[in-house]
């Protein structure tokens, strides 16, 4: 192997400098990397270092990328595995990290740069005008970091990075602890709610689709269920289609996000009856209106079978929770209400998980099972076994 040439620059100094083979990048050209030294003895000690990284696969080639430049390559490396609706939502939540760390090398970033962006976004992330503003919520910022660890940790994968610097980053404590004391967070119906709810809709010419999503399903599903995936004698609805937006404007209909998402559900009997009398209902619709009628096969559709999209939808059945003056909660909420009822009710984990259409019970019950404290009232009732006393008195 060639020995280190020695240079002598202009003002006398004396450095040496050679070429070592540095392996190949993904297109099989060949890597060559140039070492320069104020000593022989320090470019043997790299060119050693550098041969033994590259024997051992574990060799970072330096590179001039920035983390913008790496996360446009993440976020096309994804379209692979997510859908289009998907890549939209992490390209969203890595705004921020554009706009704030975009500009910094990849080899560059450090753990500190990380924490100090979490630290500022929680504080000043949401934008108003255009501008930094208030607070952001926990929650927000953990999605934004989730995205930007997941992206670093590919860049380890391809040897662009030696470490993953997000890794250990999270919002503080301190941080955590603010959120939760400051941010108010709309709560799911209670039982009682849904029972009003269900009530005051009854008559109403869209009770069957939002049944459906008062037995769990996500307001894409419910937009996207087709009369052919009903078994109205056997009582069984089957899920592989939805029906979405993107950017809150665009329908698209595709098939469920996931493998899991694709699910058969016996259906309940309020929503089997309601179904069969807006099956009935929309073939005398279709009778009157003749020619005019859209026929799209789709269970949510207005009077002339124009196929309603999630914001129709929702908007409509603010409009319902308005009338009968309840608290104003998102559709999709609904699910929340839905899995506690079942998880309170006994429902097996792995059947829970099945409903909603997830592989993981303990997501499932993380994610939509939360306790409050009239929940709870049982677990107090067993407790006066110590006190002697009977509960039902002081009710």
């Amino acid at each position: 192997m060639a020995e280190p040439k020695r240079i002598v620059r202009q003002d006398g100094t004396v450095r040496y400098r050679t070429v070592v083979d540095a392996g190949r990048d993904e297109t099989g050209k060949r890597i060559q990397l140039t070492i320069t030294k104020d000593t022989k003895k320090e470019v043997l000690a790299e060119r050693a270092r550098i041969q033994a990284g590259r024997d051992a696969g574990t060799l970072i080639v330096p590179n001039k990328i920035t983390l913008a430049e790496w996360l446009d390559q993440w976020l096309e490396y994804k379209r692979r595995d997510v859908e289009e609706t998907t890549i939209r939502t992490y390209r969203m939540a890595l705004v921020h990290v554009y706009n704030r760390l975009g500009h910094i090398r990849l080899q560059e970033l450090t753990e500190d740069d990380v924490r100090e962006f979490v630290d500022e976004l929680v504080a000043s992330g949401r934008r108003k005008g255009g501008q930094p503003g208030t607070r952001l919520a926990v929650s927000t910022v953990e999605e934004v970091i989730t995205r930007l660890r997941s992206a670093l940790s590919r860049a380890v994968i391809r040897k662009l990075v030696a470490v993953n610097v997000a890794e250990q980053v999270r919002p503080s404590l301190a941080d955590k602890k603010t959120d939760k004391r400051e941010r108010q967070r709309a709560k799911p119906w209670t039982v009682a709610e849904v029972q009003t709810f269900i009530r005051g809709i009854h008559d109403d010419r869209l009770y069957a689709p939002l049944l459906l999503s008062l037995m769990g399903l996500r307001p894409a599903e419910v937009c996207g269920a087709r009369w052919s995936a009903i078994d109205l004698e056997q009582g069984l609805l089957d899920i592989a289609q939805t029906r979405t937006m993107i950017g809150n404007h665009r329908v698209i209909e595709k098939d469920t996000k996931t493998a899991s998402g694709e699910r058969m559900l016996p259906l309940p009997r309020g929503p089997w009856e309601a179904l069969r009398a807006l099956q009935g209902r929309q073939v005398q619709e279709r009778e009157r209106a003749g020619e005019a009628y859209t026929d799209s096969g789709l269970v949510a559709v207005d009077e002339l079978g124009v196929p309603l999209n999630t914001r129709q939808l929702r908007e409509y059945a603010y409009g319902l929770m308005a009338a009968l003056g309840l608290r104003r909660v998102r559709l999709y909420d609904a699910r929340h209400s839905v899995l506690k009822a079942l998880a309170l009710s006994g429902v097996p984990d792995v059947i829970l998980a099945a409903w909603a259409g997830h592989t993981n019970a303990a997501f499932t019950k993380r994610k939509y099972v939360s306790i409050e404290a009239e929940d709870m009232r049982d677990a107090a009732a067993a407790l006066d076994i110590f006190h002697g006393g009977d509960r039902k008195e002081l009710m």
